[in-house]
């Protein structure tokens, strides 16, 4: 049995970390678990992130994400480390789960490397796209959920949390060349990444996002039950 990854991306403030909570918790209320794991079709949902999903990833993490000087890493050493993270993250879990058959929401993935590192920094997408294929080891999403925020809207989102990450404290033009690449990406895979308009309610677009995992589960498994 072969389980399926789902990725949620966006920018900063787009919602994916909590859209892609309500998707777990909607796919144990709503029925579709047990549907599927009643037909065999995988035996769990696991929830998982990067950078930080092991317990070597969570250093990491720090190392990228802490409040420091946008200065303080370079642009170079920012984009290995988070090779060398999504490298333990798909040894450690991604891949084990797959193959145990786990339906996987995971916040964020290669995409978010292409669009940060690469638009965002431009850093060369050649090389990024080496890095990833090393870092993986030719994993791929099944799914992404691109939530798609104009990023000054994103931004003012991220201010009202509290203290700011990191990345969260570049200035805008950087997160405008991040969407942008989003939206290479989605243009260039339609097979793979769906866009979400997140500038809507919440409501709506978690309505949008359960809409397209129905669509992919009818897809993957001719399964499509009108459950809510």
């Amino acid at each position: 049995m072969s389980g399926r990854l789902i990725v949620f991306e966006g920018g900063e403030g787009a919602g994916k970390t909590t859209q892609l909570a309500k998707s777990d918790a909607w796919l144990v209320e709503s029925g579709w678990l047990s549907v599927l794991q009643s037909k065999g079709y995988i035996q769990r949902v696991v929830v998982s992130r990067e950078p930080g999903g092991t317990a070597i990833g969570q250093n990491i993490r720090r190392l990228l994400l802490e409040p420091a000087s946008p200065q303080a890493l370079a642009d170079r050493t920012e984009l290995l480390l988070y090779a060398a993270d999504r490298a333990q993250h798909v040894e450690e879990f991604l891949q084990p789960q797959l193959n145990q058959g786990a339906l996987i929401l995971c916040d964020r993935f290669t995409d978010s490397t292409i669009a940060y590192q690469g638009y965002g920094r431009g850093l060369a997408l050649d090389l990024i796209r080496q890095l990833n294929q090393i870092a993986t080891n030719g994993l791929q999403s099944d799914l992404t959920l691109w939530l798609d925020l104009d990023p000054e809207i994103g931004l003012t989102r991220t201010k009202q949390r509290g203290t700011l990450d990191r990345l969260e404290k570049t200035n805008l033009a950087f997160h405008r060349r991040v969407r942008e690449g989003f939206a290479q990406l989605a243009q260039q895979h339609p097979q793979r990444i769906v866009r979400i308009d997140a500038n809507q309610p919440e409501a709506q677009v978690t309505r949008q996002v359960q809409d397209v995992l129905k669509q992919a589960f009818d897809r993957w498994f001719g399964e499509n039950k009108g459950l809510n």
